[in-house]
């Protein structure tokens, strides 16, 4: 059964990892000021502001995953929240002991981008419901107002978050279906395929797509090869999040209704999370519904 972390209260100690890449210590710092504001106590991971000699790590593999493990493991930290993405979770999944990690209490755990190996990880070895949401040492934390605030309130507060709407979404499949959340970013997810740690399939989930810098053709690429390899056979819906740096939308959405809607299940487009300002925090590994007619995803009460 799935796990789902209590809230977090003024005066939680965090936990600050860096699993992929190397972390700007001035952007952090400043990150870490909004999360005092919060009254959250951040407690940085002895090797987040490590610097492998390839230049995009942060650190060796190995450890990046100890700090992963140590973290996830300290009973005095009420959550995990990692300090950017980049590149590099792919080189540390294999080297984190995840039977250790099964035995610790559940936490919050909190990143996107590259950390989307880390979400996957966390629901197929752990069980654990994740958020997809805004990391302290990146510029857009710093510079989205709005998506630390719907953090906060997902992470204090989060029966003031079931509901996740956006202007600008709408139905590119219009459709009503309830699943479990996953996914992220969609070149990750590909390249997850087949490995230790990565989902066998994304049957019965309502699947999150985003990304980042990617050509058109690369995308169809990562989305034929979830297609080819059966990976979405028997998904229940597809919601698809921001594209910076991808081309033009009208290009985009030609090539999502060619790839996506002969799946024949609901696809929202253009909810607001991923490398996007404003971005929305998403609970993953959690039960949802997704209806195109309100273009709303909705979760079931907080526990606690």
């Amino acid at each position: 059964m799935t796990v789902r972390p209590r809230r977090l209260a003024p005066g939680d100690r965090v936990g600050i990892v860096a699993p992929a890449g190397p972390v700007p210590a001035d952007m952090l710092a400043r990150g870490l000021a909004e999360l005092r504001a919060w009254g959250l106590e951040p407690v940085l991971a002895p090797h987040v502001l490590d610097t492998h000699p390839a230049g995009y790590l942060a650190g060796s593999d190995q450890a990046r995953a100890d700090d992963l493990r140590d973290a996830w493991c300290d009973p005095d930290l009420a959550a995990v929240i990692c300090a950017r993405g980049g590149y590099g979770t792919q080189r540390m999944a294999d080297l984190v002991d995840w039977d250790a990690m099964a035995a610790a209490e559940p936490k919050v755990f909190v990143g996107y981008s590259d950390v989307t190996v880390l979400h996957e990880a966390f629901a197929t070895r752990l069980d654990v419901a994740t958020l997809h949401g805004p990391m302290p040492g990146t510029p857009g934390f710093l510079a989205d107002a709005a998506g630390r605030e719907h953090l906060r309130r997902t992470l204090f507060t989060p029966e003031e978050a079931r509901v996740l709407h956006a202007p600008d979404a709408a139905a590119l499949v219009p459709g009503r279906a309830t699943g479990v959340t996953m996914g992220g970013c969609l070149s990750l997810l590909a390249s997850d395929l087949g490995t230790p740690t990565g989902r066998p399939s994304a049957a019965g989930g309502i699947l999150f797509l985003e990304d980042t810098g990617e050509e058109p053709y690369r995308l169809d690429r990562f989305l034929t090869q979830l297609l080819r390899s059966g990976w979405l056979d028997g998904v229940a819906a597809i919601v698809l999040g921001s594209w910076e740096g991808c081309g033009p939308y009208l290009d985009l959405r030609r090539l999502f209704l060619d790839r996506l809607a002969p799946l024949s299940v609901p696809v929202l487009e253009s909810l607001p999370f991923g490398h996007c300002l404003p971005t929305l925090t998403l609970p993953l590994n959690t039960p949802a519904t997704l209806d195109t007619s309100t273009s709303t995803l909705t979760f079931p009460p907080p526990l606690s």
